[in-house]
């Protein structure tokens, strides 16, 4: 296959590439009946380094009234969740994960660290959240007086919400909340130091996020894929959003694989033009010199053939010496 041929064949890919890019976003965007609003205003923007209040007041599982403050000494990390115990699925997967690399860790809970979860539903309560941290503490495994359930009103709700940069909002139709899934890692001074996202959290993340906080110090999250925890109300929507971004991203990832091809390609050609240019040029100097004749090439032998030495008789060199 020619390299023209080839070039054609990556333009007209790439075309598509970007067709694609271009037009998959704004099919996936005309389906206002599947994306619901709701979803759109869910996020986190990280604010590191920015102190949670110590004055919200909340709930624990024991039915005390308690403050945030309380759970932070100037000298523990403490690992900050929000969830709701309404949440049947992706909220008790995140817990689920939570209890599971807290047991993986080599420090001991309530003794290093501690751990808060807080419930973003001001209509749990404090029975709900002692069933939810049993529920937890036997995922845990161990027997642990620093993990506390907090429930609250909306107000002190949002207090911690907004602190943290965790968006979520509630879906009156569904009677769910929509949130992302996320861990938090905050500082022994309530300074907020690290996210981890998704349904899993890798032990070795959690252990150096746990030291960095311990430490004073804040870890940024260069690239988040945040998990949404939603059930769209037709069956099957919820998987909208992940196949809308995974088309914007399938589009780039084209555009970028094609543009490399090309380039490739037209690096190789330039090559091949370089290479076949010098061999013209030397097929026109051999011809310049034109091809040698007869009576030189003979005359070129004679005179690279080696003369050949006589050697006078011995009688006569000896008559000479005499």
């Amino acid at each position: 296959m020619s390299v023209r041929v080839l070039h054609l064949a990556f333009a007209q890919l790439l075309g598509l590439g970007l067709v694609l890019t271009v037009l998959l976003p704004l099919v996936a965007q005309a389906q206002p009946a599947i994306m619901p609003a709701e979803l759109e205003a869910v996020d986190v923007n990280e604010r590191l380094d920015k102190k949670l209040p110590l004055d919200a007041r909340f709930v624990d599982h024991t039915g005390k009234a308690v403050r945030l403050g309380d759970y932070y000494d100037g000298e523990r990390p403490v690992v900050l969740s929000l969830a709701y115990h309404g949440c049947k699925v992706v909220c008790s997967m995140v817990l689920g994960a939570e209890a599971q690399v807290l047991k993986e860790q080599p420090w001991t809970l309530g003794k290093e660290y501690r751990a808060v979860t807080i419930s973003i539903d001001s209509r749990d309560t404090p029975a709900s959240a002692a069933r939810k941290r049993k529920q937890m503490l036997a995922l845990y495994g161990k027997s642990a007086e620093g993990w506390d359930f907090l429930v609250g009103t909306d107000a002190e709700i949002k207090k911690v919400a907004d602190a943290t940069g965790f968006k979520f909002r509630y879906d009156e139709r569904n009677d769910q909340f929509a949130h992302p899934a996320v861990l938090m890692l905050t500082k022994p001074n309530a300074e907020m130091a690290r996210y981890l996202y998704g349904l899993e959290f890798p032990q070795q993340d959690v252990r150096v996020g746990l030291l960095e906080a311990s430490a004073g110090r804040s870890i940024s999250t260069i690239e988040k894929a945040i998990l949404y925890c939603y059930m769209y109300d037709p069956i099957g929507a919820k998987y909208v959003l992940v196949a809308r971004n995974v088309m914007r991203l399938g589009g780039v990832i084209t555009v970028f694989v094609l543009g490399f091809f090309l380039l490739a390609m037209w690096r190789r050609e330039a090559r091949s033009r370089r290479l076949a240019s010098h061999a013209a040029s030397k097929s026109v100097e051999v011809e310049a010199r034109g091809p040698a004749s007869d009576d030189d090439s003979r005359s070129t032998s004679r005179a690279r053939e080696p003369r050949p030495v006589m050697l006078a008789p011995a009688s006569a060199r000896s008559d000479r010496e005499v």
